[in-house]
């Protein structure tokens, strides 16, 4: 659930569908734009072609880090929400600013999650917001 607080900054609540937090969402926004496609067929342009390569090459690491993490995330999730289901594992509600981790806390089942949100999401919007846990600085 998207809500926004009267300072009007962008939160949203949820409940975490895996055991855990996901590290990368969002990573793929910060790779630069280095306008490669520009690029003619002569040898200058192959040389300035490879420097940009090896320039680019710890975002291109980066994006299948995050391709490998979404694959797992689609591995587990079954078995994640299956187990939840069938054992009565608690969700967890977390609270992100904009897409970074803020705070979570463990909320029972289904029932009592949906609860936990929509109160947590309320109190957001009057302005009461939680307590900062998982700021990592940013």
């Amino acid at each position: 659930m998207k809500v926004r607080s009267p300072d009007g900054q962008v939160w949203r609540v949820s409940r975490r569908w895996v055991p855990w937090r996901r590290r990368l969402k969002g990573a793929m926004d910060s790779v630069p734009d280095l306008g490669i496609g520009h690029l003619g067929d002569d040898p200058v342009s192959a040389v300035i072609g490879i420097v940009l390569l090896v320039i680019a090459l710890p975002f291109v690491v980066l994006a299948l880090v995050a391709g490998v993490e979404f694959l797992l995330v689609l591995v587990v999730l079954p078995f994640a929400v299956l187990g939840r289901a069938l054992f009565g594992r608690h969700w967890t509600v977390e609270v992100r600013r904009g897409w970074r981790p803020y705070w979570e806390t463990l909320a029972g089942d289904w029932q009592e999650s949906g609860l936990r949100i929509h109160a947590t999401a309320d109190a957001i919007r009057r302005g009461e917001l939680p307590p900062a846990t998982l700021v990592d600085g940013g």
